[in-house]
């Protein structure tokens, strides 16, 4: 088997290893905020204990990504790929990180219904999910204009978060004495965000595969 096979069956385990990750860290996200809705705390305790089950994907890719530039010399298009996964998996990681967070401001908001604070918080869940879901895509898809359409959605995120921001100021200028639970919940949504910038942020290292630069500066 030449070297060259050899690398290219290295690099779509890669790519294999790197979806999975991906659909793991999904996964847990939908499971957050479906069992949030249905206050199911079980799920929401268990999800907490799969924090590990990622951070070991994370170094399973990580050893893989640097064996591959070590071991096997690749060329620059091929360099650009394995380069960027490393950093993809860091983002990913981020991601699952936030989600473990969230997971626990939820559990503190004792399953309270957050549409009752800001009816925008559940229509930021699902923008957020769905920029994540399409940067993983573009990025395994190789697909630089799907990756630009997820940077280009960042802004609906970001007004998102803005318009949830005024709603809890309206709610504490109504009188309410629930200060405590509108930080938490100000706080998902600032976490909301941070997704949908770890989102943009893989939407970027696919142009950067494709392309060799990043926010118009040539790197690699």
């Amino acid at each position: 088997m030449s070297p060259r096979t050899i690398f290219e069956q290295e690099l779509n385990r890669l790519r294999d290893d790197l979806k999975k990750m991906c659909f793991q860290v999904e996964t847990v996200y939908d499971r957050l905020f479906a069992a949030m809705e249905v206050k199911d705390e079980e799920t929401i305790y268990a999800i907490l204990e799969q924090d590990r089950m990622v951070r070991d994907m994370e170094k399973n890719i990580e050893s893989r990504c640097l064996s591959l530039i070590t071991k096997q010399h690749p060329l620059a298009r091929d360099l650009r790929t394995v380069s960027a996964s490393l950093k993809v998996v860091t983002d990913i990681k981020r991601v699952g990180d936030i989600v473990t967070d969230m997971a626990e401001l939820i559990l503190r908001l004792k399953m309270q219904d957050v549409s009752v604070y800001s009816q925008n918080l559940p229509v930021m869940v699902r923008e957020t999910k769905a920029l994540l879901h399409n940067a993983t895509g573009a990025f395994l898809k190789r697909s630089m204009e799907e990756a630009e359409k997820v940077i280009a959605g960042d802004d609906t995120v970001d007004e998102l978060f803005s318009k949830v921001k005024d709603d809890l100021v309206e709610h504490l200028k109504e009188g309410a004495s629930d200060s405590d639970a509108c930080i938490d919940i100000l706080m998902i949504a600032k976490y909301l965000e941070k997704i949908g910038d770890h989102a943009v942020n893989v939407g970027e290292w696919e142009i950067f595969q494709e392309t060799g630069n990043m926010r118009d500066t040539r790197l690699l």
